[in-house]
């Protein structure tokens, strides 16, 4: 039986339908946020060469879609079945067809594979051009950095100076994660007792969202961290603050406010200590993250909440009531304690440095 299509007009009244759903995903795609999480925007050369080896497989897959589409609605119009139209020869197959469109689409795959083949090796060699080495920990739920050129160590915001390269070796202290900033790097899983490797270079500051990319128990959601990008000087000017970081800061360079000294000794004597410290030079690794400089950083909780007093003193007040199944428990603290940590810990701040940038949105 000949193959009959709708009439047109019957069919018309199914474009307006049609024309409203391709609008709705067009705007979708017209947010005004930056995508901070995007690959379509790349701001280090890792980062270039995936997005390369994309666009040209993008763009070949967009011409394979309009030839076959547009060959299969010039046919269905071309030979649809008309009223007195006799049953059409029924053929059961075509050799020279069936060769071409086998051979077409293996030259594609190879125009394809080449450029991704190039860019699986480049992206493993080792960087040679004095790299700027990050011991990267994954834990549940949160990252941890640690610089051994500067024997520093730091939580949730990694920094990293412009126009060297950063290499990542990471690992993990529990289950499996995926560490992915995506306009820097590709994905990397880390496993235990396992390093694995990861490198870029970027010329441009700026802050770029990152995330755990592996299912890792209840908070994977909220695992996120921070990838700070600095011009060197201003990277000089951060780490330097930071191996200050240890002691209250006041004003005057003298002894710290009651308030702030109050909270240093409820830090010292309510089991904070057990898990957190809170200087950055030369640092164990501990239950929970390293606390210096988490005045000064914009997020807490692993970039989940913004770092403000009111969400300071909410997470101490009971971080299960923020983040389910994190190791810190409910201490009890009064509202009059948390009052005095959350002062001690907006205390453990890094001056900003000159030239420090705020954050800035995919593309800007």
């Amino acid at each position: 039986m000949a193959l009959r299509l709708p009439s047109l007009r019957r069919a018309a009244r199914w474009v307006p339908a049609l024309c409203i759903t391709l609008a709705m995903l067009a705007l979708a795609g017209c947010s005004t946020d930056g995508y901070p999480q995007t690959t379509l925007a790349p701001k280090a050369d890792f980062a270039e060469l995936l997005d390369q080896v994309f666009r040209r497989s993008f763009q070949l897959a967009t011409i394979v879609f309009f030839l076959v589409e547009g060959a299969l609605v010039w046919a269905l119009f071309r030979f649809r079945g008309k009223p007195g139209d006799a049953e059409p020869e029924q053929n059961h197959g075509n050799t020279m067809l069936e060769v071409v469109w086998t051979a077409i689409p293996a030259v594609i795959l190879v125009f394809i594979a080449v450029p991704t083949i190039q860019v699986i090796f480049k992206t493993a060699e080792t960087p040679t051009d004095n790299p700027l080495v990050i011991e990267v920990t994954g834990h549940q739920w949160w990252w941890e950095f640690r610089y051994p050129e500067y024997n520093l160590v730091t939580a949730g915001d990694m920094h990293v100076p412009t126009g060297r390269t950063v290499d990542l070796r990471m690992t993990t202290g529990d289950v499996v994660h995926s560490f992915w900033t995506p306009q820097l790097a590709g994905k990397r899983d880390v496993f235990p007792g396992r390093d694995n490797r990861l490198w870029f270079k970027t010329e441009t500051p700026g802050t770029y969202p990152g995330q755990c990319a592996e299912f890792c128990g209840t908070q994977h959601a909220r695992m996120a961290f921070q990838v700070i990008a600095q011009d060197p000087d201003a990277f000089d000017a951060w780490r330097g603050g930071m191996a200050e970081v240890g002691a209250p800061a006041d004003s005057g360079g003298s002894a710290p406010s009651p308030l702030v000294a109050q909270g240093q000794q409820l830090f010292a004597t309510k089991a904070c200590v057990g898990c957190h410290v809170v200087t950055a030079v030369g640092a164990p690794t501990m239950v929970g993250p390293n606390l210096a400089g988490i005045g000064t950083r914009s997020t807490i909780a692993s970039g989940w909440l913004p770092n403000t007093d009111e969400n300071l003193a909410r997470w101490l007040k009971n971080p299960q009531e923020v983040k389910v199944g994190v190791l810190m428990p409910n201490l009890g603290l009064t509202d009059e304690e948390i009052t005095a940590l959350v002062a001690y810990l907006r205390s453990l701040s890094v001056v900003p440095a000159p030239g420090a940038v705020a954050m800035t949105a995919a593309g800007n």
